[in-house]
């Protein structure tokens, strides 16, 4: 939905051009949105989606940086499973998109990116911009991290590219593909609409699943096996799906491991459940992988690293269903380390899950009813701290459906009560900072008229990095809830600089120097407010977090876009970390 300024002035359009057509296939290829921060590369494009397609989708959201313009399209694909598309100026778009792009990488989304360059023919640049915006090979900035790229040379060869694209990313394992349009191509006239490319006869190919000999096998392997421990990875927000994964575990009495990493996949609070999710594995987690004699991994994040934290005893057996070798590539390490298995499937989890289930005949019951969370139990008076925030945050959300959009580094997972798919959505991938404000916009709106109220819990260094992401959603009028976990610091690191002090006998007090946002303070809630969002705060007691939050979430279901500034005690965060980073170096 956008605002009626965001409406075209009707036009009757005398000639076609190439971006008319570039324009019309993306309609056909049913995008609801194209998110761009505008440019002149692909000034042709522009005009054609303003004024050839007119009030059609797909319909344009503006950005103000083409970071945000990546990551609101990667929060949408974590809700929807399907592709929005981003549109990102020349090399200099690509180059300040780069690492959204990288994130949506890491976390295996779909994503239609769209770049132009040129002219291609040097005697049509202009003096001086022409030449310092095209690049020979533009793609070379983002090649280890897209899925698939081309440059096509004319308008045929665009809109086959485009299909391709579109084809690419939507078959698993998903990941982002990138086409880049030479501004001549979008900017010549044509004579009449060429014949377009049908997107039913180039829909994405089914992806490899598990042969019947397969299922079998791991069947077998699952009944004999005398303490199974499944680690649930990266699934789909489909409730059959939740449904399958809990009937499975149930019918075998399976352990079940999940992570902050990657989205709600089993029910946090059901008794197979093996300890708190988190970035790395809990303490009740390691001792249920310990004692495993088989532990079957659906699409897990680094199941090499995570079994070496486990201590996985020798006998034990590994069963790893994953896509994730068709991916591997040699840039990246994001692959993380190879897994030892005894027998590896080549299929998406979910589908796995769904082939042993209807070997079995397994029937999946209906979710179990959330249970209302007592009271917060905090001191009002009491300073802040993420405990706490945390404590408060969810018993003010009780009578409210919402999706948790982001965590912090810092989270206790022992306050993760998801019950289903859409409970929680995960990490950015490629854990940089800035993402979550572009990621919860996103999301936001997928999540619009469906009843579920989108919030996220930011650090504040990476709500003030991305703070501008904000505005897009403001001006798409979206509700949302972001609540920012303010320690005026970029904290993790202080954790590093203490331990380099204490290793080295070097003062810890000067930990704080180069990490602490202070002196000048932030005003976030203005920030917010610079945005066109509520600004609430700062807040830094409970019983004032308590009270800006039910004015919060009051707003956000009047249909506003809010932002809490929490003013958190850093010895809490502190703490965590400590605890993630003495699992890492274990």
């Amino acid at each position: 939905m956008t605002r009626e300024t965001d409406r075209p002035t009707p036009c009757e359009v005398k000639t076609l051009y190439g971006s008319d057509a570039i324009a019309e296939m993306l309609r056909r290829l049913d995008t609801p949105y194209v998110a761009l921060n505008p440019g002149s590369s692909f000034r042709g494009l522009h005009d054609s989606m303003v004024n050839y397609l007119g009030n059609q989708d797909p319909h344009m959201l503006l950005c103000l940086h083409e970071e945000h313009a990546v990551s609101i399209a990667h929060g949408w694909a974590k809700i929807t499973g399907k592709p929005m598309t981003v549109v990102l100026h020349a090399n200099v778009g690509l180059m300040h998109a780069a690492m959204a792009i990288y994130n949506a990488w890491c976390d295996r989304v779909p994503m239609l990116i769209l770049g132009a360059t040129g002219p291609v023919d040097a005697a049509k640049r202009r003096p001086w911009i022409d030449w310092l915006h095209t690049s020979r090979d533009q793609a070379a900035v983002v090649r280890p991290y897209v899925k698939w790229d081309d440059q096509p040379a004319s308008l045929a060869a665009s809109l086959s590219s485009l299909m391709r694209a579109m084809q690419i990313t939507t078959s698993a394992p998903m990941a982002p593909t990138y086409v880049c349009f030479d501004v001549t191509v979008q900017e010549t006239a044509i004579e009449a609409m060429p014949a377009l490319p049908d997107p039913a006869r180039f829909a994405a190919p089914q992806a490899p699943g598990a042969s019947a000999a397969q299922v079998s096998a791991l069947a077998d392997m699952l009944a004999e096996a005398q303490s199974p421990v499944i680690l649930m990875g990266r699934v789909s927000r489909d409730e059959g799906d939740w449904a399958r994964r809990v009937a499975l575990a149930e019918y075998f009495g399976a352990r079940v491991i999940t992570d902050i990493k990657t989205g709600a996949a089993f029910p946090t609070r059901h008794k197979l459940h093996a300890g708190a999710p988190g970035f790395f594995l809990s303490a009740e987690s390691v001792e249920a992988l310990s004692g495993a004699d088989l532990v079957l991994c659906l699409d897990w994040v680094d199941p090499a690293g995570t079994l070496a934290q486990g201590k996985l005893g020798a006998g034990a057996k590994v069963v790893n269903a994953t896509l994730e070798p068709m991916l591997t590539n040699g840039w990246s390490m994001d692959h993380q380390d190879v897994v030892a298995s005894d027998l590896t499937i080549l299929t998406e989890a979910d589908a796995l899950v769904a082939a042993l289930c209807e070997r079995l005949g397994l029937e999946p019951a209906a979710p179990a009813p959330r249970t209302a969370p007592a009271p917060h139990g905090q001191e009002p008076d009491a300073v802040l701290s993420l405990d706490a925030l945390s404590h408060v945050l969810r018993a003010g959300l009780a009578e409210d459906p919402h999706t948790l959009v982001r965590l912090p580094l810092g989270w206790d997972g022992r306050h993760c009560d998801f019950t289903g798919p859409l409970d929680y959505l995960g990490y950015d991938g490629g854990a940089g900072i800035s993402s979550g404000p572009g990621m919860v916009v996103g999301a936001a709106l997928a999540l619009k008229d469906t009843g579920r109220m989108p919030v996220a819990v930011l650090g504040d260094g990476d709500f003030i990095m991305g703070a501008t992401a904000l505005w897009t959603g403001t001006h798409q009028s979206v509700p949302m809830l972001i609540v920012v976990a303010n320690n005026r610091s970029f904290f993790n690191d202080e954790i590093h600089q203490e331990r380099v002090a204490r290793d080295r006998d070097r003062p810890v007090e000067n930990k704080h120097i180069g990490q602490a946002i202070d002196e000048p303070d932030i005003d976030i809630a203005g920030l917010a407010r610079a945005q066109g969002a509520v600004g609430i705060g700062p807040v830094a007691t409970v019983a004032a977090f308590e009270a800006a939050l039910a004015d919060a979430v009051a707003q956000v279901r009047a249909g506003k876009s809010v932002v809490i500034d929490a003013r958190i005690l850093r010895g809490y965060v502190k703490e965590m970390a400590e605890g993630m980073t003495a699992e890492q170096d274990g």
